[in-house]
């Protein structure tokens, strides 16, 4: 990749670094379609190594692995996973390649805008219609590889795999991978170009180094090596003496000490303690997960009513790695009744709870807090009101989100629903419940209101419509402008006064298109909960007059009744 992306790429040098490899013995070449400075250079990396591989005469045994569904805008990385996008980069690959065959096409990255099953249904078809020969994924979790094999046989999964990131090993996807006898492609395996550094610098990696008579990054690459016989590395070389180094890490051997040392440093999980046929009296281990706005706090305290010690990163700080090490702690210390409330959506951050308390013969009970996402925007908006009054400003939320918890952008809570991997017992939970989401018992106010959604008044019949509502209710009339005024509104404010009796209200978003920055942007719900509030109204006893798809979801989220125009 950074042959071609590096600012200061030298191509001569490029062409040598790929020399040494062929000379070394490689054969098999990580590109993409991507791999440029921005979106004019589309391609530039696969011509680079085509024409490189021609210029020693390797182009016939190499085997090349690249990828698409990936686009370049102002320079950023934008997956585009449409089924179109993927033929056409693919055709667009085998052209930069010049006449050199695609052994092997991945997917760069899934895309949240398209369904995963689309992205891949089209890698099955450039196998069926002979563009390439394999396919597989990249850049994926054990739930996305799982989705993807009902659809296509996948014979490789690149990911970041290496001392700094094993994720994809807690996570089960290199296990997955091994099982189905599928190859995991370890992308940045010294930790990329900001970590790759740091290795240098590690004790035990130093230590080992010495013993071998190599390098610290040579070691480190030989114990990836060794993690399982599917795994290949792929380091990202730009010299030729990189090259040669990489290729004698693969004749290193290490000790058992070695793997020992490095396991511990590097924290793979060690194989739990087998579990007690009998639990221990007066102790449980509970993680409590789900995407924020679940109602993971309100549970957590039930839990801490009953006894409990609450473990919670948003209140302690730190990451859930150090979560896990103060449940360690906390258990070691004598505690024997513990709740841990976050996410956790991955299983890989579940991993370190996990290992914790079985060191302790522990079993770890999973509950698991499961809701719409529609619900836990309701949730989060309405928090966000309990703690301000009022919806923060987009600019606001950014830097409200940067402090407190319970600050979310819509996006981050979507992103946060696209990474969630649903908890098994095959994880080494001892027991997983799922608790669909139920809204607490608390006391209602007595009477509904209307919200009048400002399309459904270009429409005829909309004052038919309306009059099936109740027309001394408060009303709001609600909108999306992006760039408008509050005064757009005056005009449909004025039409529905002249047909009910009741106070009317106007609310506008006017916050731009694309991903949405506030939470006032219908669906969401964010401009209809502080008119309910405001005027005593209980929004599930409420009416919904609306024309949109957009409009029934809010109607669906809030509980209340839909009147289409």
């Amino acid at each position: 990749m950074r042959l071609s992306t590096d600012q200061n790429r030298d191509e001569v040098m490029a062409t040598e670094t790929i020399a040494a490899a062929v000379e070394a013995g490689v054969t098999v070449f990580d590109t993409a379609r991507a791999y440029g400075w921005d979106a004019e250079e589309l391609g530039h990396n696969e011509a680079l190594l085509a024409g490189a591989l021609r210029t020693c005469r390797a182009h016939e045994k190499a085997r090349i692995v690249t990828k698409g569904g990936m686009t370049r805008i102002g320079g950023g990385w934008i997956p585009d996973g449409r089924a179109r996008s993927i033929l056409r980069d693919c055709e667009s690959s085998l052209v930069a390649l010049d006449g050199i065959p695609i052994d092997l096409y991945l997917i760069h990255a899934p895309d949240p805008r398209t369904p995963w099953r689309t992205s891949v249904r089209a890698l099955a078809k450039l196998v069926d219609d002979g563009l390439v020969t394999r396919v597989g994924l990249s850049n994926v979790n054990r739930r996305q590889l799982d989705e993807a094999l009902d659809l296509v046989p996948i014979t490789a999964v690149q990911v970041a795999l290496g001392p700094t990131n094993v994720s994809a090993i807690r996570g089960g996807l290199v296990e997955q991978c091994a099982k189905q006898g599928i190859a995991v492609i370890a992308h940045s395996p010294l930790g990329g170009p900001k970590r790759a550094g740091g290795l240098a610098r590690n004790q035990v990696l130093v230590d080992v180094s010495a013993a071998h008579d190599a390098t610290p990054a040579e070691i480190a690459l030989a114990w990836l090596l060794e993690l399982s016989p599917v795994v290949i590395a792929i380091p990202g070389a730009r010299r030729p003496q990189t090259v040669r180094s990489a290729v004698q890490a693969a004749s290193l051997t290490l000790t058992s000490d070695d793997r020992t040392a490095l396991a511990r440093a590097f924290g793979t999980p060690r194989r739990a303690p087998q579990q007690q046929s009998h639990p221990q009296e007066n102790a449980d281990v509970v993680l409590l997960m789900g995407i924020p706005g679940a109602g993971k706090t309100r549970l957590a305290k039930d839990y801490v009513a009953r006894g409990y010690l609450r473990l919670n990163r948003d209140e302690r700080g730190g990451s859930l790695r150090e979560l896990a090490t103060a449940l360690d702690q906390e258990l070691e210390s004598g505690a024997r009744r513990v709740v841990l409330d976050n996410t956790w959506l991955t299983r890989a951050s579940r991993s370190y709870v996990i290992e914790a308390a079985s060191k302790h013969r522990l079993a770890t009970r999973c509950v698991w807090l499961d809701i719409t996402l529609a619900k836990a925007q309701l949730n989060v908006v309405e928090r966000i009101l309990e703690r301000f009054g009022s919806l923060p400003t987009p600019e606001e939320l950014r830097v409200l989100a940067r402090h407190e918890p319970a600050m979310l952008t819509p996006t981050s809570q979507m992103h946060a629903l696209r990474e969630l991997e649903a908890p098994s017992v095959e994880e080494g939970f001892g027991a997983v419940e799922h608790v669909p989401f139920a809204r607490e018992d608390t006391p209602r106010q007595s009477r509904g209101g209307v919200f009048v959604a400002a399309a459904a008044l270009t429409h005829l019949g909309w004052e038919r419509r309306l009059k099936q509502a109740d027309g001394a209710a408060p009303h709001l009339v609600f909108d999306w402008k992006p760039d408008g005024d509050a005064g757009l509104l005056a005009e449909s404010v004025a039409s529905v006064a002249a047909e009910i009796s009741g106070p009317v209200d106007g609310a506008l978003c006017t916050h731009a298109a694309g991903p949405p920055v506030c939470w006032c942007r219908p669906p969401l719900p964010g401009l209809l909960l502080p008119f309910a509030r405001a005027h005593g109204i209980d929004p599930s006893r409420s009416t919904l007059v609306g024309t949109a798809p957009a409009h029934r979801t809010l109607a669906a989220t809030l509980g209340a009744h839909f009147i289409i125009v």
